[in-house]
């Protein structure tokens, strides 16, 4: 009997829980749960990105400019020099003899040029006392003028002789990395040898990228120049590179294979850590602040009309309110008219509520 009676107590309770679960609850039998954002003024700039590859800002071959043997190698394979650093030294015992025996010749030619004016004054001096034939001061003035002559082709050859003797010293004319060495000590080297080395400038960097053409000229349409758009960009690993760039140089034809429109930005390299060659992603933006109405871009429908919106009022009654988008981002939608800032439309839930009803609204932010 105890066994008997405890378990008709237990029907009442079990009835009851069942009819607890059967019954949903007084949220979903009445207002539809929804998710809200509020339409708000911000900061929504163009973004475009776009694949580009690093090129140096400049990169030359080191060579010879004149012939002879190889003394030393002044740098260390792939490192850094500064514009005027020694790079090669080559053999210059016989050029630095050509530069002697230019000047000795040169000195000679100038002793001879001194004695034709002494010559030419004398004589000039004798024609004005009538000792002399004015053709005696005229064999003089052409002899003073064939030794300047003589005195002024001694000097380009004293000239050539030391540049000559310059050539020896190879040095980087701007700062740089040095590539790998073809020639060693030793070598005989000139100007028909190969190229000795490499000098690759890597700070600044420069990225160049295509731009399709409609893409550009929209931009160019909006206002503003290159100096309003800010660069940034992507490294192969995914990080962004921490100094901004500038755009440089705009092509003055298109590509007619792609339809593009080169353009170059220019960036600091202060570690070497942007290598020549890289391929690396670009992302351009307006660089001033744009402040405009927007709302999350997946608030916005369309139909055979236009767009549209779904707002929740103050007593939470749905609203289909037309809009206007002017542009829009990955997530981002702006609103020309149609809406005032602080307004609320719906996110989540546009399949379970129409115009007129009313809904149950949660802020995204809440979660």
């Amino acid at each position: 009997m105890t066994s008997t009676r405890s378990a008709a107590g237990l029907l009442p309770a079990a009835f009851a829980l069942a009819a607890c679960l059967a019954a949903p609850p007084a949220l979903a039998q009445g207002a539809p749960a929804v998710t809200v954002a509020a339409a708000a003024v911000g900061d929504i700039r163009e973004r475009a990105s776009f694949r580009g590859r690093l090129v140096a800002a400049q990169r030359i071959d080191v060579r010879a400019r004149v012939s002879g043997f190889l003394e030393e190698i002044a740098f260390t394979e792939g490192a850094t020099v500064s514009a005027g650093d020694l790079l090669y030294r080559i053999e210059d015992d016989a050029y630095r003899a050509a530069v002697a025996e230019a000047e000795g010749v040169l000195d000679a030619a100038r002793a001879q040029r001194r004695l034709a004016e002494i010559e030419r004054d004398r004589q000039a001096t004798l024609v004005a006392r009538q000792a002399v034939a004015q053709q005696q001061l005229d064999v003089a003035e052409a002899n003073l003028g064939r030794a300047d002559g003589e005195v002024a082709r001694l000097e380009a050859t004293l000239d050539r002789a030391k540049l000559e003797l310059s050539y020896t010293r190879i040095t980087a004319p701007f700062d740089g990395v040095v590539g790998l060495t073809t020639a060693d000590v030793g070598a005989f080297v000139g100007p028909q040898s190969p190229a000795l080395t490499t000098l690759t400038r890597l700070d600044p960097m420069r990225v160049e990228f295509p731009v399709p053409t409609a893409l550009f000229l929209d931009a160019r349409e909006a206002g503003g120049g290159t100096e309003n758009i800010a660069v940034e960009m992507t490294l192969p690993n995914g990080r962004v590179y921490p100094f901004p760039g500038v755009i440089d140089f705009v092509d003055a034809e298109v590509a007619r294979g792609t339809d593009t429109v080169l353009l170059r930005a220019e960036f600091p390299n202060p570690d070497r850590a942007l290598l020549d060659g890289t391929l690396v992603g670009v992302t351009l933006e307006g660089a001033e602040p744009e402040l405009v109405l927007n709302v999350p871009r997946r608030a916005v429908q369309r139909d055979q009309v236009g767009s549209f919106v779904l707002v929740v009022g103050a007593d939470g009654v749905v609203e289909q309110r037309r809009v206007s988008v002017g542009r829009a981002t990955v997530r981002e939608a702006v609103i020309v008219a149609g809406l005032e800032e602080g307004e609320l439309v719906i996110v989540e839930g546009l399949n379970r509520v129409r115009p007129g009803i009313v809904v149950d609204a949660a802020l995204a932010s809440e979660g």
